[in-house]
């Protein structure tokens, strides 16, 4: 079946066609306005050493770095992530959802902190809340361990909270199986039902005048009576009067 003939069949069966497609356009605006528009803001923090290990480089912590940092950073990363955490972030006014993690191909200690939600206020304001609530988690830490204030591992923001931006990745998804599932089982409905009307090729004609049925024996044709031999010598020995031949 080549695009003509699959267009000859759309134009015969429209009827089948139409109210499929739209059936697919309502389901498809029915998915953009059921699912809202996410909107995310990040910002990076890093862990610094205490400000006594750094006194032997004039004071800058940038300068000394520790393998310990980034361990400590995956373990303040897991407690964020924690159901505690969601609590606790919850009663603070953090709305959407929460993300930390240890910042992807980081060579030290870098820290993603990442808000998710539907308002864009309120992403940006739950991104900072996030920031603050985790540098007191960190403090927090190492209160427990009885860590004397000038040795205790402090966090740097390397990048605040930004404008959150629209996630439409998600959205746009669902959006196209939808439209795409909906015209697929239009075309597959339309073919069906030609498949039905159609008629098979040589049902259902009528036959020509004079043809026999297609059920209807045809007799097979009579053999020749064979003639007795003696009878064929006589005929040939007889003359027309009767008199045997000279």
């Amino acid at each position: 079946m080549d695009l003509a003939e699959i267009g000859r069949v759309m134009r015969r069966r429209w009827y089948v066609l139409l109210p499929g497609l739209l059936l697919t356009a309502a389901l498809t605006i029915a998915v953009h306005l059921l699912i809202p528009v996410e909107y995310q803001s990040q910002s990076t923090v890093t862990l610094l050493n205490s400000s006594k290990a750094t006194e032997a480089f004039d004071g800058n912590p940038f300068l000394s770095t520790q393998a310990s940092l980034t361990g400590m950073a995956d373990g303040l990363a897991r407690n964020l992530n924690s159901d505690g955490a969601k609590a606790d972030l919850k009663a603070l006014g953090v709305t959407g959802t929460h993300e930390v993690k240890i910042a992807d191909n980081a060579q030290g200690p870098f820290m993603w902190l990442t808000v998710t939600g539907t308002d864009p206020a309120a992403v940006l304001k739950s991104d900072e809340l996030l920031a603050g609530y985790a540098d007191k988690r960190l403090k927090e830490f190492q209160t427990q361990q009885s860590v004397a204030p000038e040795a205790m591992i402090r966090m740097a923001t390397i990048v605040p909270p930004q404008k959150p931006e629209a996630q439409t990745k998600t959205r746009i998804q669902y959006i196209v199986m939808v439209g795409a599932l909906g015209f697929v089982l239009s075309l597959v409905a339309t073919f069906f039902v030609e498949a039905r009307k159609r008629t098979p090729r040589g049902k259902n004609r009528p036959a020509p005048a004079g043809t026999p049925a297609a059920d209807t024996p045809v007799p097979a044709p009579a053999a020749a009576t064979p003639v007795a031999h003696d009878e064929t010598m006589a005929l040939r020995t007889v003359g027309p009067s009767g008199a045997g031949s000279p």
